[in-house]
């Protein structure tokens, strides 16, 4: 039986990866490190910055200062407050939700907020928003969506999270939560991510935002059968 609802931010409530991609690949472009938009993709999303900065290192030997780390984010800021739109649908849903919900996201709190508030969308969710500065892991290991269930009072097994990456979709299942994969962001257009995600079993796939509180009632019919 589905008692909460946790929905991942970037991919999944704002429409921001895009920008978050461009922003990042800005920043590795001016150390001379040279990377594709798919390569960025595949390796860094829906992973926090800590565990992209330490990727960068470990793989490339590029250590991002603090300074660059700075810039990058007052970059991300500014796009964000120009070009960022919230996933088509996202407001409708969240208010025929007839289930609590939570955010649980690889972002900082203050990101988070911001691309919640720049949507309209902050109002509908606080205070319920875990970052994972919260815990030792990020994504893919479970600690963030076992953080935001423990919060909520809820069981593993009794969440749905929705994800956009296959981070956040490893993390889940590693939770013992249910997932739904969202396609529907401008990232994942063109089958981009599909079959990345169908890999990994998640117990759902869909693209339309409005779908989601029929898809979960199904969920909880099914449920009630067995």
């Amino acid at each position: 039986m589905t008692k909460l609802v946790i929905f991942d931010c970037d991919g999944v409530l704002v429409d921001s990866e895009p920008i978050s991609i461009a922003v990042l690949l800005d920043m590795i472009a001016k150390s001379g490190t040279s990377l594709s938009e798919d390569e960025a993709y595949e390796m860094f999303l829906g992973r926090s910055m800590t565990t992209i900065s330490k990727i960068l290192h470990e793989d490339y030997g590029f250590a991002a200062s603090d300074a660059d780390l700075e810039d990058m984010r007052a970059n991300l800021y500014a796009r964000f407050r120009k070009d960022l739109k919230p996933i088509p649908g996202i407001a409708e849903t969240l208010t025929r939700l007839d289930l609590p919900r939570c955010v649980a996201s690889s972002s900082q709190p203050e990101r988070i907020r911001l691309s919640l508030k720049l949507t309209g969308l902050l109002d509908l969710l606080e205070p319920n928003i875990f970052s994972a500065t919260m815990v030792k892991h990020g994504k893919p290991a479970p600690d963030l969506f076992l953080h935001a269930a423990k919060s909520m009072n809820t069981a593993p097994e009794e969440c749905v999270v929705i994800e956009d990456s296959p981070a956040g979709i490893e993390a889940a299942k590693r939770a013992g939560m249910k997932v739904f994969a969202f396609t529907g962001g401008t990232h994942a257009r063109g089958g981009r991510l599909e079959a990345a995600l169908a890999s990994l079993g998640p117990d759902l796939i869909f693209g339309d935002m409005l779908e989601l509180p029929g898809l979960l009632s199904l969920l909880q019919a099914r449920t009630n059968v067995q």
